[in-house]
């Protein structure tokens, strides 16, 4: 009996058809070779049982006919492989008039990556729930993770952000977002298509250089890769999985820290036990001060490294506080010290007062 492709191999261990057998999957396929593969590799391993494999394009209309073209060939491809389809479009979705003007990188209005992807997603969740789907699988590969990387190191990032895309995380509850591929490097997914003789499409977009991600593609990780480590991919996939697993020890070390020392009051205010600590180190404080942040839904993009430091300074200061102190961060976060306490009030009033 013939050995199967790698890309089988590594579906079959990293996510067994066992587990998905009697649910429902969902496969985001865009038309290009990582997804087309994913979506061939799935219909090749999975076995017979209650749940459904099936499929879920988009077309953002950015590309005139190309994307038409994209959207009849996905359609073509789910009825060859007896895979039912749902497709979205931008004319039919909810618009991207809720997404931050900051998002935009080009001065003309174009929309950025991130809010094609964050419009993706609504349309992913939604499908989802619509069909009934309990996880939705993306075909990221381990260059889309070594792009990642090398991005957050670029724009500055801590160990959270060195773990790149995970492999697994909640996408809607009860539905899981899934990367089986996330191991594969893309050429490998292009030549289990030549295997097949399965064609795919090439998204014209991919290679528009104004975008910061095709740049390190087509430019940084080459050189990174002629001239400093033939590797690079993968020394970067595994400084992602390294990072992983320390996240994970430092996601069970919060738990109990917050267990500990953190009452949420209501839904717009927080209060932190600081005495609890007293023993902590420095970066556990940041990383639990980071959560509360988002567990309550607060606005990240504007607390960079500086913001999170003045904050542990409020949790942790150098001397014992003699008065109360106060401050105000992005989104109207009004932060004091009170005693031994640490109170977070999401309140634009206390903010304003405090400002005065």
């Amino acid at each position: 009996m013939p050995e199967l492709p790698i890309l089988l191999q590594q579906l079959i261990r990293v996510w067994p058809p066992e587990i998905w057998r009697d649910v429902t999957v969902l496969v985001a396929v865009s038309g290009g070779p990582d997804s087309v593969a994913l979506l061939c590799g799935l219909a090749a391993v999975r076995l017979q049982g209650s749940g459904q494999l099936m499929a879920a394009h988009f077309n953002h209309g950015l590309r005139g006919e190309q994307s038409e073209a994209d959207e009849a060939f996905v359609v073509d491809l789910c009825q060859r492989l007896g895979v039912s389809c749902e497709v979205g479009r931008a004319d039919r979705a909810a618009g991207l008039h809720g997404l931050p003007d900051g998002d935009i990188e080009r001065g003309n209005g174009s929309r950025s990556e991130a809010q094609l992807r964050a419009v993706r997603y609504q349309f992913l969740s939604a499908t989802a729930r619509q069909v009934g789907a309990r996880y939705v699988a993306t075909g990221h590969t381990a260059d889309d993770q070594a792009e990642t990387v090398l991005l957050r190191i670029l724009r500055g990032t801590g160990v959270a952000g060195l773990a790149g895309i995970r492999r697994h995380r909640q996408l809607t509850p009860g539905v899981s977002l899934v990367r089986p591929l996330l191991n594969i490097a893309r050429a490998q997914a292009r030549e289990y298509l030549e295997l097949l003789g399965q064609g795919y499409r090439d998204d014209s977009s991919n290679s528009d250089l104004q975008y910061t991600r095709n740049r390190v593609r087509h430019d940084l990780l080459p050189h990174l890769a002629d001239q400093y480590n033939p590797g690079v991919v993968d020394a970067l996939t595994r400084l992602a999985g390294l990072a992983e697993g320390v996240q994970d020890v430092v996601a069970s070390l919060l738990g109990d820290l917050q267990t500990r020392c953190v009452r949420v009051d209501s839904p717009d205010q927080v209060t932190v036990d600081c005495r609890e600590l007293a023993s902590v180190s420095r970066y556990l404080v940041r990383e639990l001060l980071i959560a509360i942040w988002q567990q309550q839904g607060w606005p990240l993009q504007a607390m960079g490294y500086e913001r999170w430091e003045q904050l542990a300074d409020l949790a942790c200061p150098a001397q014992p506080p003699s008065t109360d102190w106060k401050r105000v961060f992005p989104g109207s976060i009004c932060v004091q010290r009170d005693g031994p306490r640490l109170r977070l009030l999401a309140s634009p009033a206390e903010a304003a007062k405090s400002i005065s």
